[in-house]
């Protein structure tokens, strides 16, 4: 589908703010600051254990990452959902999921929690991630989850909540960005904080790649009279997906903010449809984000062809006083000037990330490791993708405390969709 092997992989990809946590609903209670789980949630595992693990998003990148999960040797998967009995059975058929533990429709994911299972991956559209997460650590589950992890504030909100729950029942709570775990991107970012590149001075964040969702086309122009239809166009479909800016682009905003390790201090932009005629998603974003001591971050991102113009895909660059910082998802990550360091890349970023991610997955279940670093940074660099999103949509500056404030929502109409 896309022009050069990086757009290709960028392809592969679409296709597929602190508060206190209550424990009430996560089975546990505290006392004197010691976490207290209810007996029948409290497990210990052997070193070699495997972990009952359910599938709640039967689609494409469900099925592929649920096989990956099975490739990793310490899973079983013993149930899956998905709201259509063609997908969940797709997935079940091929790692033999039980007939009788495939569930289907809106409240599937419900009906799988009542079984016995040790954690659940969430692989179903963005919009449905933060009430499934939230449910999962209710019912005493660790939670491997996809970016994005919500479309709105009020999501990233309460996934915030449930990364906190979980912490404090004892449950891991995994949100599985490829960059993340990349051993290349990790060293440059401590590199970066160790003053390789100086003080910075401004940045480029860029997500460039040709038309994804090819095969939900066909619905998207169906969705307006057809529900299910707009279920299985949810990539081209603002309030499921949270526009590009939040569904896919959040890759290259998710290292930006890394990089800079703060929230912005206000975001302008702007964003539109220019080539695309299906679905109500943008096709383009460009949005300038202020950071303290007037640092600014460009963001721009297209989904259109670029008719051979490079370069192409998820790209970053940080310019500091005394070098720059380039990354490129699946490409070279270094950084130039004064200390300088060859780096390296990673070409099969998308998978190997997963496999990573996976792998740390299990061993955190098995350590009782339940930190959940992953949860706090997701959450911000979401909100990020929201703000951005926010100017572009109003066509005026927004702020970050602004938005955190408005704890606005999206809200999916599911009229004449089965429960």
């Amino acid at each position: 589908m896309s022009q050069n092997s990086t757009s290709r992989e960028s392809a592969r990809l679409t296709n597929a703010c602190s508060r206190r946590g209550f424990l009430a609903g996560a089975g546990a209670v505290t006392a004197a600051g010691i976490t207290i789980l209810r007996p029948e949630l409290v497990r210990g595992y052997a070193a070699n254990e495997k972990v009952d693990i359910g599938i709640i998003g039967c689609g494409g990148r469900g099925v592929w990452i649920a096989e990956l999960f099975h490739k990793h040797g310490g899973y079983n998967i013993v149930a899956a959902t998905d709201y259509f009995q063609d997908r969940v059975d797709d997935l079940g058929n091929k790692l033999n999921v039980p007939s009788q533990a495939r569930y289907i429709g809106l409240a599937g994911y419900k009906r799988l929690l009542q079984q016995q299972l040790d954690a659940i991956v969430i692989e179903s559209p963005p919009y449905f991630h933060p009430e499934q997460a939230a449910a999962g650590v209710e019912a005493g589950k660790h939670v491997y989850l996809a970016k994005p992890i919500a479309v709105d504030v009020a999501g990233c909100k309460t996934v915030e909540a449930s990364g906190q729950k979980a912490t404090a029942a004892g449950l891991c709570f995994l949100v599985d960005f490829q960059t993340r775990a990349d051993r290349f991107y990790l060293e440059a970012i401590q590199r970066v904080r160790d003053g390789a590149i100086g003080t910075f001075a401004f940045g480029e964040s860029t997500y460039h790649a040709d038309v994804p969702w090819v095969g939900q086309i066909p619905y998207a122009r169906e969705a307006a009279t057809n529900p299910e239809s707009r279920l299985r166009a949810w990539g081209v479909d603002r309030v499921l997906s949270g526009d590009i800016i939040t569904e896919q682009n959040i890759h290259t905003i998710d290292v930006a903010s890394w990089i800079m390790d703060q929230p912005p201090l206000c975001a302008f932009g702007t964003g539109a449809r220019k080539v695309r005629d299906y679905g109500d998603c943008c096709d383009t974003f460009s949005v300038t984000f202020q950071y303290p001591d007037n640092v600014g971050i460009a963001f721009s991102s297209r989904q259109f062809p670029g008719h051979g113009t490079q370069p192409e895909g998820i790209r970053n660059r940080m310019f500091g006083t005394q070098g720059v910082l380039e990354t490129s998802y699946g490409g070279p990550v270094m950084i130039r000037g004064d200390n300088f360091w060859r780096g390296g890349e990673s070409p099969a970023i998308y998978e190997e990330g997963a496999v990573t991610n996976i792998a740390a997955f299990h061993q955190n279940i098995l350590a009782k490791e339940c930190a959940n670093p992953t949860v706090p940074a997701s959450v911000r660099s979401n909100l990020v993708t929201i703000l951005g999103r926010t100017s572009a949509y109003r066509g005026e500056v927004v702020h970050w405390d602004q938005l955190l404030a408005s704890n606005d929502r999206l809200e999916f109409n599911t009229k004449g969709l089965k429960s």
